[in-house]
């Protein structure tokens, strides 16, 4: 952190004021100005808690799993934040489920934070400012940071761009869901888990994985675990951590943790670049004539969208 020069609100994060974390955090979600020299300030701070994603189809268990894994890290003493990112309100843009209600915890434990954030939209499972919210809590000081997406399938895999291990979680007999995760979540999974193992049918899930499994990729030192748990009937939280340990070890000893993150940063980077150029562009193509002028030929089929779009970009790139 840059030390007398970071704004109080960051170095109150630092110091573990609980409140101060809260009230940054919605600066981020609302997209307020005040919110950009916080997460400049504590940048620096950040890389150094493990992010854990957690996601898969609708249905499996998400949150109960992370609410029993938290309580299983607690009692070996580490400090853990939490995001679960919910599916938006198409009136309100508010989180629709609320996960802050399905979570439980003692209200005097400040080694663990509970924040749920509506996608408000977003594709991927994950809100737009879910990597910038998981920032926040590796600058608290937190020792984990676990996702959880809205999950909603094979399309939420935005995750692998802000979380350092993903775990997929699956249940007994969901039957073609499994048969074609090869074609989404099975690519970006790191740990797969079996969860509600209480019911009838998970080893089969778990036989049915482990053959998916060895159909992928080959790699020399590290094949994807299939762990079952239930939260039902308390088993395999420990075995389902002991995975993700195992997995976060291969980063740090393969050096694909550095490689990882910087196909994330640059992902990211591009993004915002994307996105901010997008926005310029939309409200240069309302007030500006010649603009509309082209969009009127895009209209009236006298030209073709990729060449406007190409006529833009040499139009752009010749004013640099």
């Amino acid at each position: 952190m840059t030390g007398v020069r970071a704004p109080p609100a960051a170095r109150a994060i630092v110091r573990g004021d609980r409140r101060a974390l809260a009230r940054a955090i919605t600066a981020v979600e609302n997209g307020s100005p005040e919110a950009d020299p916080i997460l400049r300030a504590l940048y620096p701070n950040t890389g150094r808690a493990p992010i854990v994603g957690f996601t898969g189809p609708l249905g499996v268990g998400k949150s109960s799993l992370i609410n029993a894994l938290v309580g299983h890290l607690r009692e070996s003493g580490r400090t853990v934040g939490v995001i679960a990112v919910d599916p938006s309100s198409p009136f309100s843009g508010g989180s629709v489920l609320g996960d802050r209600i399905r979570f439980s915890r003692r209200a005097d434990d400040d080694g663990v934070f509970f924040r749920s954030m509506a996608s408000r939209g977003a594709v991927g499972g994950v809100a737009g400012t879910t990597r910038e919210v998981a920032r926040l809590l590796d600058a608290a000081g937190f020792d984990l940071v676990l996702v959880e997406t809205v999950g909603s399938g094979q399309v939420d895999i935005a995750i692998r761009d802000i979380a350092t291990t993903r775990v997929v979680v699956l249940v007994p007999h969901l039957g073609d869901e499994v048969q074609t995760l090869k074609a989404g979540l099975f690519e970006i999974a790191d740990v797969f888990c079996v969860n509600k193992s209480d019911l009838p049918g998970s080893e089969a899930a778990q036989r049915d994985l482990m053959e998916l499994v060895s159909l992928g990729p080959k790699h020399a030192e590290y094949r994807i675990p299939i762990v079952r748990t239930s939260t039902f009937q308390p088993s395999g939280l420990t075995e389902l951590w002991a995975a993700v340990e195992s997995h976060e070890a291969y980063l740090d000893r393969s050096g694909e943790r550095t490689t990882g993150e910087r196909a994330r940063l640059t992902q990211e980077i591009v993004g915002r670049v994307r996105d901010r150029v997008g926005v310029e562009l939309a409200a240069r193509l309302e007030r500006d004539a010649t603009l509309r002028h082209l969009i009127d030929q895009v209209v009236a089929r006298t030209l073709d969208p990729r060449s406007a779009a190409e006529r833009l970009y040499r139009g752009r790139s010749a004013r640099r």
